[in-house]
């Protein structure tokens, strides 16, 4: 369970489909950098689940 959780975010980068677009734009931004932005803390989040799921054995 623990290594699909670290797959999800991983997964979500490499999609390139998902940011291959230069719009839309937010705040003259385009939705490449605002995703990568997005990702970093969901990332997080699913690193921090992975731990606790793991439990206290590491």
């Amino acid at each position: 369970m623990k290594y699909l959780l670290l797959l999800i975010p991983c997964i979500l980068c490499l999609w390139v489909p998902l940011y291959n677009a230069v719009e839309p734009r937010l705040a003259g931004v385009p939705l490449f950098y605002w995703l990568l932005m997005v990702l970093i803390p969901v990332s997080s989040l699913f690193i921090w689940l992975a731990s606790k799921v793991e439990g206290s054995d590491a």
